[in-house]
């Protein structure tokens, strides 16, 4: 069911992600699928649903930067530093994980990807949401992401709770990932921000270029 985006449907939406349920919704890049990151049972359906089983992690978004401590095993300075300075905008960062974050997130790997959107509209929905919220792209695995409503239901005829329609999503590359759970800063998938604009950070705070290759 498409539901054009306003603050009611939000609300149901919320309500149906609070029972387990899955939605999509219009990201600052793409549409996404969103669950509660918590929440075993969703996290399995979610996976069921866009057929996935290659073991990848679910990367999770946050309402603000203060969410991330419910991700984090430990916080680092230089996540501090990083978050400040490319958030919210399209870069994931990759950090040790916390007990409490399930494995059917981490994917067994005790490592979470997190992210600030750069979208007020999507923060505002995942604070409704209680702060997080699941954002894996709204396709079946290994096809394309959804820039539109129309595109998720046609990928997903059923099994939503429903599709918040917020008009069609910018699209162009994904989020850059940045992996910080190990010794050194790790570039794992280049995307929306440059490789160029990472390394300019991380030099201005002290760090040899070429630290990106881990």
């Amino acid at each position: 069911m498409i539901i054009e985006e306003s603050q009611s449907a939000r609300a149901r939406a919320a309500s149906l992600i609070a029972a387990g349920g899955v939605v999509a919704f219009r990201t600052d890049t793409f549409y996404g699928l969103g669950a509660d990151p918590f929440n075993v049972e969703a996290l399995r359906r979610l996976k069921k649903l866009k057929g996935r089983d290659d073991g990848k992690p679910i990367l999770a978004l946050i309402g603000d930067r203060a969410e991330a401590s419910r991700f984090m095993a430990g916080r680092s300075e230089l996540f501090d530093l990083l978050s400040a300075k490319h958030w919210p905008g399209p870069l994931t960062i990759v950090v040790r994980a916390r007990r409490e974050v399930p494995a059917e997130l981490t994917a067994g790997t005790e490592t979470v990807g997190i992210r600030l959107p750069d979208d007020e509209r999507a923060r505002a929905f995942v604070q409704m949401c209680g702060g997080a919220l699941t954002a894996t792209s709204a396709n079946l695995s290994g096809e394309p992401p959804a820039t539109d409503a129309q595109q998720v239901a046609r990928s997903f005829p059923g099994g939503l709770g429903l599709i918040l329609d917020g008009g069609e999503a910018r699209g162009g590359q994904p989020s850059t990932v940045l992996d910080l759970s190990g010794p050194e800063p790790r570039l794992v998938r280049a995307g929306a921000l440059s490789r160029q604009a990472l390394e300019e950070t991380l030099v201005a705070l002290g760090l040899r270029p070429g630290t990106l290759d881990g």
